[in-house]
């Protein structure tokens, strides 16, 4: 079997590629990273050096254009400044709306083109990274079982039955998702987070602080962290 995994470079994302590559082989993943005309490339970087430690093939694809409308305070165009706060303090004043760097339908569109991909590469299985933190309170509705499970049947149908979407940490929280890493020996030194894209991780915006905290819950340090000093 021949999996394909959306990797960002990021703690989730290189977790699935870590699973991926035990469960299939490196010789049957292949790394699919996307540029989204984001801030920065740090992530793009790092989804480099993690692709080369796995030994996977990787592949880049460029989908900046189809966010040129979008204000969403990740892309490089906005002039909105990146929250630097938890998801928690942000989801309280949005009155149920997803959070300001949610990228509009991002993972539907990501899919949807990993599924062409994964199709003409004869990959059976595509991976993505979702957590049940990042959809919860609908900070990133594209995150949820529920989009999950759409998505999965819409590319199941549409692929004449040749491909489906997997999201095994879905119902995770992002702890779990790291413990999930560790016992996997994910190389979480290599990957990066940050939504800024300094020389090293903010430490304050949303995905700084939930990162921080899922290795705190699992009583390590991160292994970024520890690099970095």
């Amino acid at each position: 079997m021949k999996a394909l995994v959306l990797f960002s470079g990021g703690v989730d994302s290189t977790t699935c590629l870590g699973m991926a590559v035990s469960r299939y082989g490196k010789e049957n993943v292949t790394a699919l990273s996307v540029s989204y005309g984001q801030k920065h490339m740090k992530e793009i970087e790092a989804s480099r050096k993690i692709a080369e430690y796995y030994g996977v093939e990787h592949l880049y694809l460029d989908l900046e254009k189809i966010f040129m409308y979008s204000d969403c305070s990740l892309l490089s165009h906005s002039e909105k400044e990146i929250p630097q706060e938890s998801y928690a303090r942000q989801l309280a004043v949005t009155e149920g709306k997803p959070v300001s760097t949610y990228v509009p339908f991002r993972n539907g569109l990501f899919l949807a083109s990993a599924a062409a991909l994964a199709i003409s590469k004869e990959c059976e299985v595509i991976y993505y990274g979702a957590h049940a933190d990042d959809a919860a309170g609908n900070a990133y509705p594209d995150c949820s079982d529920g989009f999950n499970r759409a998505m999965n049947e819409a590319v199941y149908l549409g692929s004449g039955g040749q491909c489906k979407v997997e999201a095994p940490f879905v119902g995770m929280t992002k702890a779990r998702v790291v413990k999930t890493g560790l016992e996997l020996n994910v190389p979480y030194e290599l990957t990066w987070s940050c939504y800024e894209g300094q020389e090293k991780p903010c430490g304050k915006c949303g995905t700084c602080i939930d990162r921080a905290e899922a290795f705190r819950l699992n009583g390590v340090e991160d292994p970024a962290t520890l690099k970095e000093s």
